[in-house]
């Protein structure tokens, strides 16, 4: 018996030692790092995580946001292309604003008009049919008067011969007749004098009211056509005809968030990168007269010595990097741009991470 129980465990051994050799074979073998991390090429140096961004004097890229809302109808350029300023970039649905446009112009155009009217006058037909009346006032004054000086002669000759009512309705004609002449002598004097200037002048103000009415309404159409601010490249565009657009941006369905529009930036010539020091390492950083830094490449053995441009003078959170813009923790990194010439070798765009050592005290 204890000879067999000998022999199972000698066997379970054996078993065990065997899977153990089996499995040792099976374990991958250890692969090198895909690439070395960098290394810190100053003896006090300051390491920072960094962004690419275009060379621009101030701030970052641009950021283009629509000053309108609406549907996109057409997109004009690509990603990477080289923009003029003024170039027309994409436009966005302008019909109820164009039409808008068109009936403040037909507006401005009958003001116009009215005041060109106004200061033509006095017209020459409305003279002409003005002295016409005057004339013929005249002569129904002459008749009404030769009618009356006959009624009175008879009446002085006998006066039985003409009865009082007769000679009153002959003296009231002759009146009549006096007092239309006088008045359509006025409306001639009326209409040769031409527009009342207060007539005109509230009519070159309403003129005027509707041509800023209608230059304003052209001014919010000229919008509805992106355009681009300065002479650059076209970094990104983040929607696509048919996608609505607001002073808010576009909406990114990958980050669910609203995004620039349009993201230019300068040629890729020349680049700059943007290193965020940790608050509590600002105090070591070296004279900026004397602050050198290296650029490492993530994924490869490369690096790119860079020059000082400027610090941005703010300590700001940490969001640029992680984008966590719910983090409890406050962490808070001082910008310091650095620029340099993109070597041939490498491929670099704006919005790449890089790690970046600078010099220390």
């Amino acid at each position: 018996m204890r000879s067999r129980i000998i022999f199972i465990v000698s066997a379970v051994g054996l078993a065990l030692a065997l899977v153990s050799a089996y499995l040792a074979g099976r374990q991958p073998k250890a692969l090198p790092p895909a690439f070395n991390p960098a290394a810190n090429p100053y003896a006090k140096g300051i390491y920072a995580q960094g962004i690419i961004e275009s060379a621009q004097p101030h701030g970052e890229n641009i950021n283009i946001y629509p000053e309108v809302s609406g549907p996109i109808t057409e997109v004009l350029i690509a990603e990477g292309a080289r923009v003029r300023k003024g170039d027309p970039l994409l436009g966005i649905d302008d019909s109820v604003q164009r039409a808008t446009v068109e009936q403040l112009q037909s507006q401005a155009e009958a003001a116009r008009t009215l005041l060109a009217e106004l200061k033509a006058q006095p017209r020459r037909e409305n003279l002409e049919v003005a002295a016409a009346q005057v004339d013929n006032a005249r002569a129904s004054l002459k008749l009404a008067e030769d009618q009356l000086a006959k009624q009175e002669h008879a009446f002085g000759i006998e006066p039985k011969s003409v009865s009082r009512d007769v000679l009153d309705n002959a003296r009231n004609a002759q009146r009549i007749a006096a007092t239309s002449l006088e008045v359509v002598e006025k409306q001639y004097a009326l209409i040769k004098a031409g527009a009342w200037v207060y007539d005109i002048q509230n009519q070159e103000k309403q003129y005027i009211a509707l041509s800023k009415a209608h230059a304003s309404a052209a001014a919010l159409l000229a919008k509805y056509t992106i355009r681009a601010p300065a002479d650059g490249i076209v970094r990104s565009i983040q929607s696509g005809v048919g996608s609505y657009v607001s002073a808010q941006g576009a909406y990114n369905s990958y980050t669910q968030g609203m995004d620039p529009l349009i993201v230019m930036g300068a040629p890729d010539d020349q680049l700059h990168v943007r290193a965020y020091i940790d608050e509590i390492l600002i105090d070591r950083i070296a004279d900026p007269a004397k602050l050198g830094a290296e650029m490492f490449i993530r994924g490869t053995d490369k690096h790119v010595t860079l020059t000082f441009v400027r610090v941005q003078p703010y300590v700001s959170p940490k969001i640029e990097l992680s984008d966590g813009r719910q983090e409890l923790v406050d962490v808070r990194v001082l910008p310091v741009i650095f620029r340099f010439t993109v070597p041939k070798s490498l491929n670099l765009y704006p919005g790449q991470l890089v790690d970046v050592y600078v010099t220390a005290k």
